[in-house]
Order: structure tokens, then sequence, then C-alpha cells
């Protein structure tokens, strides 16, 4: 019976893009924890996984351009360690920006609100850092609305400029924008009032 168990986590990681991030419990329908653990243990001595932190594993992407296997993506595990604990997380800071195309800087560290304690990870030369906030601003919101809301605090009233407004309307797809103008509305006043700017098509066409 341990075979199936191995042949259906096996299947499963095969099926998966490269770069995908697993942790134990994306198989836990397959079977117990110790059993999962193990298997995914074989997979890294096996080459097959990598492991990036301590019950989160990478599936390797290799690069034919670069001739290496390039790094995990940050993103992806904060994403897996949100999975694994069970918190709602998102980007915060640089990090805000850099998704919404607002800055070309590279972070140095990840930032991230989250519904859980503060907590810093690091694997490489990758750190990634949650920072605890209230569940107002991380539950029920959608996720595009929590990023532009982030990446707003983070410029600061002073520095949102027509090009902010523009780059981020232009990023935003009808259904993100007609989210963040319902979802905004709970929003400190000068930033809903920047949300109706990027938000103007959408209003002028109710």
């Amino acid at each position: 019976m341990a075979n199936g168990y191995a042949k259906e986590i096996q299947n499963r990681i095969g099926a998966a893009p490269d770069g995908t991030i697993f942790i134990v419990s994306d198989f836990a329908n397959v079977a117990d924890s110790e059993t999962i653990r193990r298997n995914l243990n074989r997979l890294v001595q096996a080459g097959t996984l990598r492991r990036i932190l301590k019950g989160v594993f990478e599936k390797p992407k290799y690069s034919k351009l670069l001739g290496e296997y390039v790094a995990a993506d940050p993103d992806a595990v904060a994403k897996a360690l949100a999975r694994c604990y069970h918190w709602t997380i998102a980007p915060c800071g640089d990090t805000a920006l850099n998704m919404l195309g607002l800055s070309t800087q590279v972070t140095a560290v990840w930032s991230y609100i989250s519904d859980g304690p503060y907590k810093t990870y690091e694997w490489d030369k990758t750190k990634i850092e949650f920072k605890h906030r209230t569940n107002k601003e991380v539950t029920g919101l959608s996720p595009m609305t929590i990023l532009v809301i982030q990446a707003l605090k983070t410029l600061g009233k002073e520095h949102v400029d027509e090009k902010t407004i523009r780059v981020l309307s232009r990023r935003l797809n009808e259904d993100e924008k007609a989210a963040l103008l319902a979802e905004g509305a709970e929003a400190t006043d000068w930033i809903y009032t920047v949300i109706k700017e990027i938000c103007k098509g959408e209003r002028e066409n109710d």
C-alpha cells in the first residue's frame, strides 16, 4: 500500500509545472503526514524535489538559457507558508510596488502583511518577512484590492501622482477595478480618493 501512496505523490508532483512549491498538507488526502514526509524526503534525495525550508519543497525549474536551476519564487514560497499555517497574507512595502510595476528596485526582503504572527524565513540569499496586521486589513478583500491599498500606503499620499494612477489603471482589469471600488470604501479617505481615480472608467460606465 505504501507503494501506492508513493506513486500517487510522484504522479501529482510529475503533473505539476516546474517551479511549483509543495507542502506536506498538499498531499493530506493521499496519506498521513508522516508517510507523506518520508516520501517527500526520498524525492529530495532522488533530486526530484528540492527542500527550500523545513516542510517546504520545490519541483526544481531548469533554465536551458542559464544552464542551471533557477531560484525558487519567493512569492510562491510565501503563499505555501500561508497555506501551511492557514494565514491570509498580502504583499506590502516594496514587494507590493514591484508586483504592480510601480518600482523596478530589487527588494532585499519580500514583505507581506498577515493575520498570523510576525515571522521571518531565510534560505540561500532570500528573506521573507510576515508582518502581523489586524484581520480588517487582510480578510475579506480580494488579493488585488489588498495589493493596491498596500502599495498606496507604501508610497504615501504625497508620492502618488498621475503616473501612479495611470500605471495602476492599466494594470487592473475591469473585474479587479469593480472589486477595488466596492471593497476600498473602508480605506483611509485619501486612499479611496485615489482608488476612485484608478477606477474612473468603471465609475463613469456605471
